[in-house]
């Protein structure tokens, strides 16, 4: 094709000015381009509206005992995660409802009745799942829920009220079945003093999902492929670290930063007590994945 044939052919698109390459194998390498629209300007500092009557709902489901054919163990210390969850979402003006232990018949209708609610006079919407979990779902007391069956429920065909506004879900869940081994960072030393730790455990199995859908982000307690710890006592590492920080800047800091914090607070963390010694020492990095379209902040709600 001619460069005169080239620039008919291609509207309003911008060409690379370099010529074809034809490679050692007689291939012709040719560089391509996406057609630019001119007319749309993209603004970084645009935020999401966070300015409705409610800040919005957040459910959290919270499952800590299991129909004893899963041969899943009891989640200990996940009640501390509720209540730290509770605590922390309602001081950013979520309204707050939990549900402990629910079957998944159960966990469906919740979910169901909350995407049918009218979100107009809210800012977003907050969903917690607190179980084990494995490849691409999650466990309700009796048996497993897809992930994307819960999310599926609030893509704007379903769930108009909610398009364009916030969907954030945190799944508190292993992912895998490996431990972060650790690493000494050879330019830089956590100095903080070491922290009274309990008894360690790990939830089990491992989970992978991504929603296709704007203005959603899912928020894992870690990366694929490695173990969720969680404290008998205290509660899980990535739910204590979470609410700490939103309790510290919550209220002023971007939410995608505020969830990078995250991640860093809870890699400075070890095993130190655990009935599996092979755990001992291991570490864990929580992960995030964003399909959000602007910046979201939880700035205070005037009263």
């Amino acid at each position: 094709m001619s460069g005169a044939e080239g620039r008919r052919a291609t509207g309003h698109a911008q060409l690379d000015s370099r010529p074809t390459v034809t490679t050692t194998d007689g291939n012709q390498n040719i560089t391509e381009v996406d057609v630019l629209d001119v007319r749309q300007t993209l603004d970084p500092a645009v935020q999401y509206k966070m300015s409705h009557q409610r800040r919005g709902t957040a459910l959290i489901f919270n499952h800590e005992h299991f129909f004893w054919h899963l041969k899943l163990t009891d989640r200990r210390g996940t009640l501390a995660d509720r209540n730290n969850l509770k605590r922390s979402l309602t001081d950013l003006g979520f309204e707050v409802r939990h549900f402990d232990d629910l079957k998944a018949e159960d966990v469906l209708q919740k979910i169901s009745e909350a995407s049918k609610d009218d979100h107009s006079n809210a800012d977003c919407f907050v969903c917690v799942f607190l179980s084990h979990g494995e490849n691409d779902h999650v466990y309700a007391y009796d048996t497993y829920i897809k992930i994307e069956t819960i999310t599926d429920m609030f893509r704007g065909d379903k769930c108009q009220s909610l398009v364009g506004k916030p969907k954030i879900f945190i799944i508190q869940a292993c992912r895998g079945d490996k431990h972060d081994d650790p690493v000494i960072v050879q330019d830089s030393l956590d100095g903080s003093d070491k922290s009274i730790v309990n008894e360690t455990e790990v939830d089990a199995a491992g989970i992978y999902t991504l929603p296709a859908g704007a203005d959603f982000i899912m928020c894992y307690s870690v990366a694929q492929g490695y173990f969720s710890h969680r404290e008998t006592v205290n509660g899980s590492w990535y739910i204590q670290d979470l609410c700490e920080l939103l309790r510290k800047h919550g209220s002023s800091l971007e939410f995608t930063e505020l969830l990078t914090l995250v991640n860093r607070k809870v890699s400075y963390r070890k095993v130190d007590m655990c009935r599996d010694i092979n755990a001992i020492g291991k570490k864990q990095i929580p992960c995030f994945a964003s399909m959000l379209t602007k910046k979201l902040y939880f700035h205070p709600k005037s009263k």
